[in-house]
C-alpha cells in the first residue's frame, strides 16, 4: 500500500479543505445577504417578517442534509472519499450559479420562492454530504498524535468560508448603496461562488485517495449500509448528543448572532458586519490551537470546556449585548461566546471520525450528525424570529444554555476517543520507515 510522505499529505489536506471552504461560502452567503434578497421573494413590509420567511427556507435547506449525509455518505464507504467530495461541490457550484440567476417575486409571482426552495434543498443534500465525507478525509489522511490538528482545518475552512461571504458583504456594501444591494447586488456573491466552486472541483480532482478507504474497499460487502451502521447504536446516539449543543451554539454565533445585533440591538449593518467580521477570524485561528492541545491533553476537556461554559455563559452574553450600548462590547462579549463554541468545533470531527471503522465511517459520521443539526441546526434562526415575534426573544438564550447541557451529559458520559480510536486501527498514511501503530480496543457500548 502506497505511504504518502509528509508534503502529500498536507497538499491532499488543503485540496479537501479548500472544497470545504468554498462549500460553505456558498451557504452562508444566503445569510449574510438574506437582510437583502428576502423583500425580493417575500414582499411584506415587516423586516422581521421577511427574515422570517428567509430564515424558513434557510431552515427547509437544512431538512435534506439528513438525505446528503446518507447518500453522500454511503457512497463516500463504497466508491470513496475523493469521488463523493468531487461530487458534492459540483452540485454546490450548481446550486448557487442558479440562485445568481433566479427571477424574484416581482417577475415570477410565487414561483420564486418556490425555486428558492427546491435550489436551497438541492445544496443541502451537497453540504449534508460535506461534512462526513470531509470531516473522515481528513482524519484519516492525517498523521496519527496530529489528527486533532489536521482536523480542525475542516472548521478553520468552514469558517474561513464565512469570512470571505462577510468580505464579499464588505466590498459590496462599499461600493452599492443599500437600494442597489436589494434590487441586484446580492446576486453577486452567488455568481462568485459558482466560480470558487469550479476551480475547487478542478483542485480535488488532483486528490489521493485515503490509505485507510484503498485498504478496506473490497472487504465487506454491507460497507456504507444501514445494515452496517446498525452493527454501532452507541456510537450513533454519542454523534447526536455530541452535535446537540454545539450545532445549536455555533448557528447562534455564527449565523443568527448578526440579526440579531441588527434587528433586536438596532446596530447599523457595516458595523455588525466588521464585529462579525473580527470576531470571527479570531475565532478560526483559535481552531487549529484548539484541534492542536486535543492532541496533547484529549478530547474529552476542550468539550468540557464547551458544554460548561456553554451552559453557564449563554444567558449573561446575551443579556449583556442588549444591556451594553456598546460596539466594543458587542464585539467581546461574541468573542467570547464563540471561543467558548471553539471547544466543539475544533475537534467535534476528529472525536466522530474516532468512534466508527473505516467501512463505515463516512456515514456513521455524516448521517447522525446531518440528521441533528437538520432538526436543531437549521431551526435555530426560526426559532430566535419566532420567539421574537411573539415577544418572548430571551426564551432564545434559555434554550442555548440548555442545550449545552445537555450535550455535556454527553460528554461526561463517553469514553476519550483519542484512546480508543478506530483510526488507529488502520496503517498509518505517511511515515513508511515506523511500524505500523498497534490495534487498540475501539468504543465500547455505552
Amino acid at each position: 500500500m502506497q505511504r504518502y510522505s509528509q508534503k502529500r499529505v498536507t497538499s491532499n489536506i488543503i485540496k479537501g479543505s479548500l472544497g470545504n471552504m468554498i462549500e460553505w461560502f456558498d451557504w452562508y452567503i444566503y445569510a449574510s445577504f438574506a437582510i437583502y434578497f428576502a423583500g425580493s421573494f417575500f414582499p411584506d413590509g415587516d423586516q422581521t417578517v421577511e427574515l422570517l420567511s428567509a430564515a424558513a427556507i434557510f431552515a427547509v435547506g437544512f431538512l435534506m442534509r439528513p438525505f446528503g449525509s446518507f447518500i453522500m455518505g454511503k457512497y463516500a464507504d463504497k466508491k470513496g472519499r475523493r469521488a463523493a467530495l468531487t461530487l458534492s461541490v459540483s452540485i454546490m457550484a450548481t446550486g448557487s450559479l442558479l440562485i445568481a440567476i433566479i427571477p424574484t417575486y416581482s417577475s415570477i409571482g410565487v414561483f420564486a420562492p418556490l425555486l428558492l426552495v427546491c435550489i436551497r434543498l438541492v445544496q443541502g443534500l451537497s453540504l449534508g454530504g460535506e461534512y462526513g465525507i470531509s470531516a473522515t478525509y481528513l482524519s484519516e489522511m492525517a498523521t496519527s498524535g496530529r489528527r486533532g490538528y489536521y482536523a480542525s482545518f475542516q472548521y478553520v475552512t468552514l469558517i474561513s468560508g464565512q469570512l470571505i461571504a462577510l468580505i464579499v458583504q464588505i466590498i459590496l456594501q462599499s461600493m452599492l448603496s443599500d437600494a442597489q444591494l436589494r434590487a441586484f447586488g446580492w446576486r453577486i456573491p452567488f455568481a462568485v461562488g459558482a466560480v470558487g466552486a469550479v476551480i475547487v472541483l478542478y483542485l480535488r480532482l488532483s486528490m489521493d485517495e485515503t490509505n485507510q478507504f484503498k485498504q478496506t474497499e473490497k472487504t465487506k460487502a454491507t460497507r456504507g449500509s444501514l445494515r452496517e451502521l446498525a452493527k454501532y447504536p452507541n456510537q450513533v446516539l454519542t454523534v447526536v448528543g455530541l452535535t446537540f449543543g454545539g450545532t445549536i451554539a455555533f448557528y447562534t454565533y455564527t449565523t443568527y448572532m448578526q440579526k440579531y445585533m441588527i434587528n433586536s440591538l438596532g446596530l447599523a449593518p457595516k458595523l455588525v458586519t466588521m464585529i462579525n467580521f473580527v470576531a470571527l477570524l479570531i475565532f478560526m485561528a483559535a481552531q487549529p490551537l484548539f484541534g492542536h492541545l486535543s492532541d496533547k491533553i484529549g478530547r474529552k476537556p476542550l468539550l468540557y470546556w464547551f458544554g460548561i461554559g456553554g451552559t453557564i455563559l449563554t444567558v449573561p452574553i446575551f443579556l449583556g449585548l442588549k444591556s451594553f450600548d456598546s460596539p466594543v462590547a458587542s464585539f467581546l462579549l461574541m468573542l467570547g461566546g464563540l471561543l467558548i463554541v471553539s471547544g466543539y468545533t475544533s475537534i467535534n470531527a476528529i472525536v466522530k471520525a474516532e468512534l466508527f471503522p473505516t467501512e463505515i465511517r463516512a456515514l456513521g459520521v455524516g448521517f447522525p450528525y446531518g440528521l441533528t443539526v437538520a432538526i436543531f441546526g437549521g431551526s435555530v434562526e426560526y426559532i430566535a424570529l419566532w420567539l421574537k415575534h411573539i415577544g418572548h426573544e430571551d426564551w432564545f438564550f434559555y434554550y442555548v444554555s440548555a442545550a449545552a447541557f445537555i450535550s455535556f451529559l454527553v460528554y461526561v458520559r463517553m469514553l476519550e476517543t483519542s484512546k480508543h480510536s478506530k483510526l488507529e486501527e488502520s496503517p498509518e498514511t505517511t511515515e513508511p520507515d515506523q511500524p505500523q501503530a498497534p490495534t487498540v480496543s475501539g468504543p465500547k457500548d455505552h
